[in-house]
This record gives C-alpha cells, sequence and structure tokens, in this order.
C-alpha cells in the first residue's frame, strides 16, 4: 500500500479546485497561478468540499497490480505539488561561474554568453519568471514544479560545470568535486 497516496491533501483558503471525473481531470486555481493536471484511470481523485481535502485512492479492481499502486502515490504527489505551486510557487537558483560568462534577461528570453562564440537564447515557458543578479546569478519561479526544473535543467545543460577548472552553470547549493589535472599526477 501507498503511504504517500493515503494521505489527504489539505487545501488552505483562498484555493479552488474542480474536479472532472469523466475526463479525469483536475483543476486548480490559486493566488499564483492556475494549473491542471489529468490522471490515470487506475486512480480515483476526489475532492471533500467540508473538510477541504483532497482524497486519492486505487480504483477496485486494479488493487493487486504494481503499477496502480505507483501511480497512486505520484498521482498524490502531482496534486500536492499543484497546490503548494499555486499558494507559494517553486524556485530554483543557478550560477554562472567563468570569467566574462553573463546572462541577460530581455523579456521572457534569458540570452547566455557561457564561451561560445555566439549567444544561446532560451525561451521561459508560460508560467514560468526569472530574475537575473550580478549578471551570474538566475532565479527560476513558477506555481509548476516540473517546468521551473525542466527550465533550470535546460540552462544548465547548454554548459555542464567541468572538475577540472570549475567553470559552468550550476545550482547555487551544489557542489562540484575537482579534479587535479595531468601536471599532478607527473
Amino acid at each position: 500500500m501507498s503511504r504517500i497516496g493515503k494521505q489527504a491533501i489539505a487545501v488552505p483558503s483562498g484555493v479552488e479546485v474542480k474536479i472532472n471525473a469523466s475526463n479525469r481531470s483536475i483543476d486548480i486555481k490559486g493566488p499564483k497561478g492556475n494549473l491542471s493536471f489529468d490522471w490515470r484511470q487506475e486512480v480515483d481523485v476526489q475532492f471533500d468540499e467540508e473538510a477541504k481535502n483532497i482524497n486519492c485512492t486505487v480504483v477496485a479492481g486494479d488493487d493487486a497490480t504494481r503499477q496502480a499502486r505507483a501511480l497512486w502515490g505520484t498521482t498524490r504527489s502531482r496534486i500536492y505539488n499543484m497546490v503548494e505551486g499555486v499558494t507559494k510557487s517553486f524556485t530554483k537558483k543557478l550560477k554562472i561561474v567563468g570569467v566574462g560568462w553573463n546572462a541577460k534577461a530581455q523579456g521572457s528570453t534569458c540570452i547566455l554568453s557561457i564561451g561560445f562564440c555566439h549567444t544561446v537564447d532560451l525561451i521561459a515557458p508560460d508560467g514560468v519568471t526569472f530574475e537575473i543578479e550580478k549578471g551570474t546569478e538566475i532565479t527560476i519561479t513558477g506555481a509548476d514544479k516540473q517546468a521551473v526544473g525542466q527550465f533550470a535543467a535546460n540552462i544548465r545543460s547548454k554548459r555542464e560545470p567541468e572538475p577540472y577548472n570549475g567553470k559552468g552553470i550550476m545550482y547555487h547549493d551544489e557542489v562540484i568535486i575537482r579534479k587535479a589535472g595531468k601536471a599532478f599526477g607527473a
């Protein structure tokens, strides 16, 4: 049995929940944005308006399948992250390390100058915003946890940190284990 799937999701005040059982979709609206999610047929989602709770259960015939139990916990986590996102929003911080490397914002486009002969332009997805501080620190915020993480991963993938000089784009709390190089080996 899923320990995560059993837990009820508390809905804070100011958040609207609409469930469409025929389409298996849930829409959540809050002060930070609007999100929607379509769940799988192995799971059932119900909203108790009096208790302000969302409950996820496994459909009766699929109790024994391992995949149904996995989807049960996953569905509950996705809906919980949606509720958290529309109330508090999620953030990821990146830092750029390298001489002369920086980033600039131009509308919803992040322009990276990271040692190539050209700039790298990345467009933020809908619902995701970013701020650039000091030219080397990027803060990404948004209601959708997956979209925020994916945009941060896309930025990082353009110049991943390397272990010899320590240059690259890394998460703010990421630790790069440095290697000595050839000069120390001889």
